[in-house]
């Protein structure tokens, strides 16, 4: 094996490491570190109680998202939990020197889609968050990944990790996508395929023209749900549309720091030769629009498939707790909720996609059925280009950022026994709410089961 051919994975990684321990793990240098009000407070408290200060303020970004209200965010927060927590957060940014957008502010929104579209996120950087969907940031050719609490303490107060390397993966999806397929589709797709921890102790690059072809938002989306195959992260090598996409943002290298940082930006490729631990490969033509009818986002099927029969007691219990059975036909499943949000789907380009098959027709009287756009910034864009008009008139409520029905953690929970064809990343028990029923889904198929009151295939043009 040649070891001087690296991957993407090796280039980057190797760039952040400080120093190697013999035999041992490797302290990793970190460029980004993002913040939340949910998994920031302890690691304050413990930096607090050990007398350290936070090296590098300059190099964090703290936003609330996770349990804020998506209705009359200019009013105080009801709950109390909630409150305390974003208060919390903007206490310890101000006494730190960290830099916040927080409630009210034009920037504010879920972590993982407003870095990027900021111009924080950049190619080749390693960026950690306390939350598993930093994987997100890999679309551009960065290490990211998600920490636990004492981990953000660490790098609070080091701006380093210690880290065991891990192993790395390539999957490859070539070939030319069926019709209505989004990137959503893929993901849930090779999810199926590969299990809920094909991919664990990897790092996954993502290759192929299918990934070539996508844009950043659908390159997000599929770095993101990188972590339900049990992947450490995901991601895909920088190019033009990663260079066109970043140029100009508000935090963006400018002048002749943008031309040197390109320069270097173009060598992060994985070099002809280079060795994986494992290759997979997948064909475009294969794949179908998804959705999962079980409670791991590996239970997925096409929606021209049937509920399939379950291959052991998991899936038994999974079947029972959706209410489903096996040979159900997935058109029979009457949708009460659609969410059309999250750090997964709830981007310009994903409500773009939606409101192009909205426009005209109305909602179903039996669906409740949520936009939730990502930032302030997509905000202005719905507005700007009229979509929120389109949500309006088919009776879509428009809400303000934040993660919302993603998880039970703010007010905009399922009830118990409802199904919610959901654009999110996860369908574990409960996750929506108690005893609630998620449906993962691309934003093309959850707009159509708003509009239906059920999930459907679309009909071919062809």
């Amino acid at each position: 094996m040649d070891n001087s051919k690296k991957t993407l994975f090796d280039k980057v990684w190797d760039a952040h490491v400080v120093e190697t321990i013999p035999d041992g793990p490797q302290i990793i240098y970190i460029d980004k570190h993002l913040i939340h009000e949910v998994t920031s407070p302890q690691a304050f408290a413990e930096l607090e109680s050990r007398n350290l200060e936070i090296f590098r303020p300059e190099q964090i970004v703290a936003t609330a998202d996770h349990n804020v209200p998506t209705l009359h965010q200019e009013q105080p927060i009801k709950d109390d939990l909630s409150r305390n927590q974003v208060e919390q957060l903007t206490e310890n940014c101000k006494k730190n020197n960290i830099e916040l957008f927080g409630l009210g502010h034009q920037y504010q929104g879920i972590v993982h889609i407003i870095a990027p579209e900021l111009g924080i996120t950049q190619p080749g950087m390693s960026i950690v968050c306390g939350d598993s969907h930093t994987s997100t940031h890999g679309a551009f050719g960065s290490i990211a990944f998600g920490i636990g609490t004492s981990q953000v303490a660490q790098v609070f107060a080091s701006q380093c990790l210690l880290l065991n390397k891990p192993k790395s993966m390539r999957i490859t999806v070539n070939g030319t996508l069926n019709e209505n397929v989004q990137p959503k589709d893929v993901i849930l797709y090779i999810i199926s395929k590969i299990g809920t921890d094909g991919g664990t102790g990897y790092f996954c690059e993502y290759a192929g023209n299918v990934f070539e072809e996508m844009s950043m938002e659908g390159r997000m989306t599929v770095c993101n749900m990188s972590i339900e195959m049990g992947a450490r992260g995901g991601m895909i090598a920088p190019d033009e549309t990663t260079f066109e996409y970043v140029q100009g943002r508000k935090f963006a290298p400018q002048g002749e720091d943008w031309e040197e940082k390109v320069e270097y930006w173009k060598t992060l490729k994985t070099d002809e030769g280079a060795a994986f631990d494992e290759e997979l490969s997948f064909d475009a033509s294969d794949i179908y629009p998804m959705i999962t009818y079980g409670t791991n986002p590996g239970m997925g099927i096409s929606i021209r498939e049937v509920i399939p029969a379950p291959q052991n007691e998991s899936e038994e219990k999974a079947l029972k707790y959706m209410g489903l059975e096996a040979g159900q036909a997935v058109n029979s499943i009457k949708v009460n909720y659609v969410f059309i949000g999250s750090c997964t789907n709830a981007r310009i380009e994903d409500f773009r996609s939606a409101a192009q098959y909205i426009k005209g027709k109305s909602k179903s009287d039996a669906v409740k059925a949520l936009i939730v756009p990502g930032s302030q910034q997509v905000v202005k864009q719905i507005y700007e280009e009229g979509l929120d008009k389109i949500f309006n008139e088919a009776g879509f409520q428009i809400r303000q950022p934040g993660c919302s029905a993603c998880l039970a953690m703010n007010d905009d929970k399922i009830p118990e026994g409802e199904y919610c064809v959901s654009t999110s990343n996860r369908n574990f028990e409960g996750r929506q709410g108690q005893g609630s029923r998620t449906i993962l889904a691309s934003p093309l198929t959850a707009a159509k089961a708003a509009i239906e009151g059920k999930i459907s295939a679309f009909e071919s043009v062809n």
